[in-house]
Formats: C-alpha cells, sequence, structure tokens
C-alpha cells in the first residue's frame, strides 16, 4: 500500500483580539509562523505539501520572502478550522486526503507530538477527525477554564471536551488520574472538513466557545491520542510572546 501524505496547513491570522499581528513577530530573526513550519520540518514524517494559510497581505509577503507556500484566505472565518477548509477547497484536495491543521502560534509545538499524531491517524482511520491530550497533573489546571479537557472513551474516542473540571472522581475529588488536557492541534479528512463547515454552530460550541463540539454534536468521530510530553505554551499574550521569544533565544 502507497503510503500516506499529509498536508500541513497553519492558520496564522493577523487580526488577534489579544495580541494583533502576533504572526508576524520575531524570534531570532524570524517571524513566528517560520518557527512552526520548522517544527513540522523536524517532525520528519511523510507530509507532502505544508501551506500558511492568512488573511492579511503582509503575512502574505512576508511567507512569500521566506519562500513558504502561503495562500489567502477570507478575513471572515471564526476558526482556523474554516480557514482549513478555505485552503482545501482552494487547493481542490480529494475527500480522502488528510490534513493537520497546526496553530501559527504555537512556535516550540513539539516534533515528537507532530509525529506521534500522524502516526496514530494511520492507525486509526475510523475516525473523522483526531487530536491529541495529554494528562493533567495540578488541580490549579484542572479547575482552570482556559485548560480545555478532553473526556475519552476506552477506545480512544471523545465523547466531550469542556472548559469545566472534568471528569471529577465522586469519592476522591483530588483524583486527576482521568483528566486529560485537550491539545488544540487536529488532523481532519477533507470529507469531514467539508461536513463540519457547512454545518451551523452547535448550542454546546457556542457554550463552551469549543469548535471541536460542532463535530461531537452532529455525530463525527473525533480520535485522541495520548500525548506524553511537555507541551509548552503558545502566543496569546504579549507577556506569552516575551517568554517564549526569551527561552528560544536563550537556548
Amino acid at each position: 500500500m502507497d503510503e500516506v501524505k499529509f498536508k500541513v496547513v497553519i492558520p496564522a491570522r493577523y487580526g488577534s483580539s489579544r495580541l494583533p499581528a502576533k504572526p508576524l513577530l520575531e524570534i531570532c530573526g524570524k517571524p513566528v509562523f517560520w518557527h512552526v513550519v520548522q517544527r513540522v520540518l523536524e517532525a520528519g514524517v511523510a507530509i507532502d505539501d505544508i501551506f500558511i494559510a492568512t488573511d492579511d497581505t503582509r503575512i502574505e509577503e512576508a511567507a512569500k520572502a521566506l519562500s513558504l507556500p502561503v495562500v489567502m484566505t477570507s478575513d471572515k472565518h471564526v476558526s482556523g478550522t474554516d480557514r482549513v477548509h478555505e485552503v482545501a477547497l482552494k487547493m481542490a484536495w480529494p475527500d480522502s486526503t488528510l490534513v493537520m491543521n497546526v496553530q501559527g502560534d504555537e512556535p516550540l509545538i513539539p516534533e515528537s507530538l507532530i509525529r506521534e499524531l500522524i502516526d496514530f491517524t494511520q492507525q486509526n482511520n475510523n475516525f473523522s477527525v483526531t487530536t491529541a491530550a495529554t494528562p493533567i497533573t495540578k488541580q490549579t489546571d484542572f479547575n482552570n477554564p482556559n485548560v480545555v479537557k478532553a473526556i475519552v472513551s476506552e477506545h480512544n474516542e471523545a465523547l466531550y471536551f469542556t472548559r469545566a473540571p472534568a471528569p471529577i472522581n465522586r469519592d476522591t475529588p483530588d483524583d486527576l488520574s482521568a483528566a486529560k488536557r485537550h491539545v488544540g492541534v487536529y488532523v481532519y479528512k477533507v470529507s469531514a472538513l467539508k461536513t463540519i463547515c457547512e454545518l451551523p454552530e452547535s448550542h454546546l460550541e457556542k457554550l463552551e466557545k469549543l469548535e471541536q463540539l460542532r463535530a461531537l454534536s452532529n455525530g463525527l468521530s473525533i480520535g485522541v491520542m495520548d500525548y506524553i510530553g511537555d507541551i509548552p505554551h503558545g502566543i496569546d499574550t504579549k507577556e506569552d510572546y516575551l517568554a517564549v521569544k526569551q527561552k528560544m533565544e536563550n537556548l
């Protein structure tokens, strides 16, 4: 059987509410999104193409200056999934194509995570979407609504995603052995991307502000890979940027 090739799309939106223009912020003399591309390349796996997906000509120009493939997309998208879907449509990828969505503000995303998720997806091709989760070991993270929890079945299938502390051990509330933090990297079949993006926002998605709940609410399956390893914080704020910049420039 021929080796399955993966497309990678890196959404890089200009207008972040908390840190505008963050894809263009520089670390080691290169924009943030360039470093995300390097992490993908370092994974050393069967990746066919890597595209930056942006809504702004300044990011487009910066990508072209670095000889990185870039696709202009609408500035009306409300999620990275919608932006990835537009790229899939513009490139006319077949429904069976596998597309990985790696956020453009994750310059320290572990290459091992990318590699392991691709391997998990190849071995579990019954899922419409695959993603990853990592153990929660701190009560503060468990209680933090900004740390999204993945509730997963015995067969690595997502049952729910929530900002609430879950699952709770009724008898021993401090027991975090089943607690998992969702890691926001996805692999979709193009057919699933089309289905998800043609659906209206679901009620649960509106409540939790979690786009993956649209897929679950409409019967699509999401496989969840267990990842054991540190997941460095992405860049959401100026403080995040300065911390990541300091860490990377002092490596």
